[in-house]
């Protein structure tokens, strides 16, 4: 999918990864699921593009639905992934925090874990090496992305701001469709180790004032950073209320 020219998606809303692509090279944030790489040769086919032209991954933060073929462009491409120390363990198959019992609808989380399993979601290639990332540094690399502290989904969450593209890539600081519910439009993500503080987080995003907000699950939301943000803060108080309740609906 093409957004603007110069940023694509690859995968669907319930995981995507994304590519800045510039006539220098191309940087990809989030690489998805292990299978979503026919996703990704497909698309650099389309492109006329080579993984030869890839610069970089980015990664948002370390959960195993978003480290995909990282470590396989890694280890067979030499292509150098990033990530925040914070989350450096977590993306090498280190323990997570255990959330609160989380709220879901039986056919969306069937649809998740059935798309996940076609997708390679079983077979993570955890990732050995990474360029850590810092809180306001701009990246020499294609869309000049600069990193956005992001933290409270986990320890090490960070979002990319790209001006070239208009975009800020925020993997899971918030959600335009929740993976466990169905629910679309912007929400808080589901497994957030601190939901407070992910929600707090959302105000670094403002000042870039950009267009998209690419979220690592559900639609690109294209109406602007600042009313996404304001839709995340006012759903809030309800996800919290069915976190608690933990029920199944």
């Amino acid at each position: 999918m093409e957004l603007t020219p110069g940023l694509h998606r690859i995968g669907s809303d319930i995981v995507a990864a994304y590519l800045i692509v510039t006539p220098e090279g191309i940087t990809v944030v989030d690489a998805g699921l292990p299978g979503h790489w026919r996703d990704l040769r497909k698309k650099l086919a389309q492109l006329d593009r080579s993984v030869s032209d890839i610069r970089a991954v980015l990664l948002t933060h370390g959960d195993s639905d978003h480290l995909g073929f990282a470590e396989r462009l890694r280890r067979d491409h030499d292509v150098p992934v990033y990530l925040h120390p914070g989350d450096a363990d977590r993306a090498g198959g280190g323990p997570k925090p255990k959330n609160a019992r989380q709220t879901s609808r039986p056919g969306a989380l069937l649809g998740f874990f059935g798309y996940a399993l076609r997708k390679g979601g079983m077979r993570t290639a955890w990732v050995t090496a990474t360029h850590p990332l810092r809180d306001g540094e701009t990246l020499d690399l294609p869309g000049t992305p600069r990193v956005i502290a992001l933290p409270g989904h986990s320890a090490g969450s960070v979002a990319f701001h790209s001006p070239l593209v208009d975009a800020v890539f925020v993997g899971d600081g918030l959600t335009t469709r929740h993976v466990l519910t169905g629910h679309t439009g912007p929400q808080p993500a589901p497994f957030t180790d601190k939901p407070a503080e992910a929600l707090r987080s959302l105000n670094h995003l403002i000042a870039t004032g950009a267009r998209w907000v690419l979220p690592g699950h559900g639609a690109p939301w294209g109406a602007g950073v600042d009313q996404a943000v304001t839709a995340v803060t006012n759903a809030a108080p309800a996800a919290e209320s069915r976190t608690r309740k933990g029920s199944i609906r």
